[in-house]
């Protein structure tokens, strides 16, 4: 409801204090002559509303019991004493005050209260454990907790065991895991092998075939006169200038001991004995690998009639032509390492070269056969020969 009240309040800050001292409460005066004192009467403001709202922000309600007619006026008095009450002090004008309608303050609805609720639930309450407790305190504000789930009723025995029986992996599943566990690591031994194969055995066989050539070198300077080469002893270095080839010859065509260390063998083996360059008539027969550990032959299927290989040793250059070659024959043929080999066109005696190794490549089925024939023999004191020099 709309109260009405005086146009003229009592203002502490300018108004004097009526008699007494205070200005409230507040009394009713029906037909007040100017001038008179109000009479003495129980103070009827009593505020009414939500018990809820803030009196000092929020506007009350003033309840007025008089019936309706005529404006009542309303004005301040002083605390009621034992006594008559003192007349109305003169600042204080009370004939005809211009009343002022206070609007009705809006109720409290119900999606206030709500929010309020809602706030003071929402506000954290003050850690008061030690460090640590604060800590996860702070951590966990601003977080929503999850929605709890439908309650589940518990498992039976038989229910429990079911369940962990399907969550194992069936045996085709196990063993197709273990195959393919297995593929993989086949997978990966392989790689390793064909790298091991085809790049470090290059390496090694280049470094050992290296140290195989310097000893040799350093044996012709300090003079020494081998009598019988021991097998694996490397006595010789052989040029191919078209290849670009420089390797060591040693004695036999052992694979752990000449092959696979990068050096060229001599055969000169039991049954497969052939002669040296410095012998008068003969056919000097030698074997390297193709493919892999330090591969020396790999290319002399691009030698031609004409190409030279020369020979050195301690003594003297060996100089031959090739002349023919066999591009693939079985492993059993020993006939090509004959004094005079069968199928290189040579008809008689003389001095043969033989180059022999595996065919095709990175296989050992088959053999590849290049010859030749001596065309100079000379010694070291009158220098390299022509296919060197050149």
């Amino acid at each position: 409801m709309t109260s009405v009240r005086p146009e003229h309040e009592y203002d502490p800050l300018t108004d004097p204090l009526p008699p007494g001292g205070h200005a409230s409460p507040w009394f009713r005066s029906d037909n007040l002559a100017p001038g008179a004192s109000p009479p003495v009467q129980e103070p009827v403001s009593q505020p009414l509303g939500d018990p809820l709202r803030n009196p000092l922000t929020e506007p009350q309600e003033w309840y007025d019991p008089g019936p309706a007619g005529p404006r009542q006026d309303w004005y301040p008095a002083p605390e009621q004493t034992a006594g008559p009450l003192p007349a109305a002090e003169p600042g204080i004008p009370i004939s005809a005050p211009i009343s002022v309608a206070v609007p009705e303050a809006a109720p409290f609805d119900n999606e206030t209260v709500a929010l309020r609720a809602l706030d003071e639930a929402t506000t954290a309450p003050p850690v008061t454990g030690g460090r640590a407790e604060r800590r996860r305190a702070a951590k966990g504000r601003g977080r929503t907790a999850p929605a709890p789930g439908p309650a589940e009723r518990p498992r039976t025995r038989a229910e429990a065991r079911r369940a962990a029986k399907a969550r194992k992996d069936s045996a085709a599943v196990i063993a197709s895991r273990v195959i393919g566990e297995a593929f993989i690591t086949l997978g990966v031994v392989m790689l390793l092998f064909v790298t091991y194969q085809l790049w470090w055995t290059n390496v090694r066989a280049h470094q050992e075939a290296g140290s195989a050539a310097k000893k040799i070198a350093q044996d012709w300077a300090d003079g020494r006169k081998p009598g019988a080469f021991a097998p694996g002893q490397g006595f010789a270095i052989m040029h191919i200038p078209k290849l670009d080839i420089v390797a060591p010859i040693a004695q036999g065509t052992s694979k752990a001991k000449v092959l696979d260390k990068g050096m060229i063998g001599h055969y000169d083996e039991s049954g497969l004995k052939t002669a040296m360059p410095s012998d008068k008539t003969g056919n000097f027969a030698v074997a390297a690998h193709r493919n892999t550990h330090g591969e020396p032959f790999r290319y002399i299927n691009q030698l031609k009639p004409g190409d030279k290989v020369v020979v050195e040793t301690q003594d003297a250059y060996y100089t031959y032509e090739i002349t023919s070659a066999l591009p693939q024959t079985p492993p059993s043929n020993v006939s090509v390492l004959k004094p005079v080999p069968t199928g290189s066109g040579f008809t008689g005696p003389g001095r043969y070269l033989t180059l022999t190794t595996c065919t095709p490549e990175f296989t050992s089925t088959y053999r590849l056969i290049v010859w030749g024939k001596m065309v100079d023999d000379r010694p070291r004191s009158k220098g390299k020969p022509d296919a060197l020099v050149g």
